[in-house]
């Protein structure tokens, strides 16, 4: 096995080959947001950090929350647009963002401009995470590092 880097230049990272773990209907509404997993490159198992890019129209989720994993974002160029329950906020360049495990408030990332957004976004992996979302007919559960998707009524996807 290869040894992990101790260092990189964050925009050469490689983009995740798969771009959404959700299932379709859902999976094709992620079209144009690249991630770069940054910290799988070091081989880092307690929390995940993606530098990420949104095109124009493209969002960064769908506007979820998490029972058991906290998240943050940074945003480094661009001026996305954060949806959470309280509404619409404008961001730009130097903002940033937290959502702490249990809150229920569910958030995600717009890009309504012609520019691409790039940010950083940090969230742990706490075992045992569940994810609601309060827009779309889907739940989540994290089994051994892997997503399960179902309907809100528990009936698994595809």
């Amino acid at each position: 096995m290869k040894p992990a880097p101790t260092s990189i230049t964050a925009a050469q990272a490689p983009v995740r080959t798969k771009p959404s773990n959700y299932p379709e209907p859902f999976a094709s509404r992620m079209a144009g947001r690249h991630k770069q997993p940054l910290g799988d490159l070091f081989g880092l198992c307690n929390f995940g950090v993606n530098l990420t890019r949104l095109s124009p129209g493209a969002v960064s989720a769908l506007r979820h929350a998490h029972t058991r994993q906290d998240e943050f974002v940074y945003i480094l160029e661009g001026h996305p647009t954060l949806h959470t329950d309280e509404g619409l906020r404008p961001l730009a360049p130097g903002d940033c963002a937290g959502f702490a495990a249990g809150s229920g408030n569910g958030h995600r990332l717009i890009n309504e401009t012609d520019r691409d957004v790039v940010y950083l976004e940090i969230g742990d992996r706490t075992a045992g995470d569940q994810a609601s979302y309060p827009d779309d007919d889907l739940q989540a559960i994290s089994v051994d590092g892997q997503w399960r998707f179902a309907h809100k009524n528990g009936t698994p996807y595809g």
